[in-house]
């Protein structure tokens, strides 16, 4: 199998959610938001990988569907960390700026897919 642009930004974006949550624990002494955004964004990557060993095109989508939404929650906790201050306006728009990439992927990832699978079904 071929490398995925996807699969390697969101594992590049998982070391910066990591290194984020080492910060917000170490520096700001925040560990509630801090865990759930070190949850959601590691997930992305985690969800992403095991669609690219799904059982077929439904598995795939379906896989590729939790990551959409892990990323969407985890830009929820990017933006509930810079509201209530314990991000800068730097920070913030450095790691949302990533995970929108992200999403966008995942988006048209999976447009594609239900896209092809509705042709597969068509052929039938």
């Amino acid at each position: 199998m071929g490398r995925s642009v996807v699969a390697d930004k969101s594992f590049g974006f998982a070391v910066r959610v990591v290194r984020m949550y080492k910060y917000l624990c170490d520096d700001k002494r925040e560990f509630v938001l801090s865990k759930q955004f070190l949850r959601s964004g590691t997930s992305i990557g985690a969800n992403i990988r095991e669609g690219l060993q799904a059982q077929g095109k439904k598995d795939f989508l379906s896989k590729i569907n939790i990551a959409l939404k892990e990323a969407n929650e985890t830009v929820y906790w990017i933006e509930l960390l810079y509201a209530t201050g314990y991000i800068n306006v730097k920070q913030k728009t450095s790691i949302f700026n990533d995970c929108n990439e992200i999403i966008s992927m995942l988006v048209a990832i999976v447009k594609t897919t239900k896209k092809n699978l509705m042709e597969l079904k068509n052929d039938k």
